[in-house]
């Protein structure tokens, strides 16, 4: 073999090799094993709004302006019955009887309210997501974590809605 074969075979093992790496960079990229479940899985906590806007009156209305968005980025439908989203201390809601459409998202309201495809509502009466600091925690019908957003002062970082590994 000519020295010209055996340069352009590297030359195009080389080229394989970065479009290998690049392809799989998504999965490696993961921070933690945590964020690289929520990848696998393709449902993520999208966005939070944790600080009802307006006065906090514990109204049914100010209580459903505090909500979780869970997303599912996958093109096929996730069943969430028994995935729990939970805070800090405890508070846990559990889905129940809801499959995730491909493409869509959730939202998860405190207050109290009729479930839809679109909203679920966890029927509480107080407010559940602190305003100053706490992490929404979302995991699968057999307690494994898929993902989590953060906000405020924290040991580890859950992400933004649009950046994992990064605080809101």
């Amino acid at each position: 073999m000519s020295s010209r074969s055996i340069r352009r075979i590297a030359a195009a093992t080389l080229a394989a090799g970065a479009a290998l790496g690049a392809a799989a960079l998504p999965a490696s990229a993961q921070s933690s094993p945590h964020q690289a479940a929520a990848y696998r899985s393709g449902v993520v906590i999208s966005d939070v709004q944790y600080d009802s806007p307006g006065f906090d009156d514990r109204s049914n209305y100010s209580l459903n302006r505090e909500w979780i968005d869970v997303t599912n980025t996958s093109r096929r439908s996730v069943n969430l019955d028994g995935w729990t989203l939970s805070d800090e201390d405890g508070h846990t809601y559990t889905f129940n009887h809801y499959r995730l459409h491909g493409r869509s998202t959730v939202r998860v309201h405190t207050g109290i309210g009729r479930d839809t495809y679109r909203d679920v509502y966890q029927d509480r009466r107080n407010y559940v997501w602190d305003n100053r600091s706490d992490t929404a925690t979302l995991r699968n019908d057999h307690g494994r974590f898929i993902d989590d957003a953060s906000w405020g002062r924290h040991h580890r970082g859950g992400h933004d809605g649009n950046h994992h590994g990064r605080r809101l």
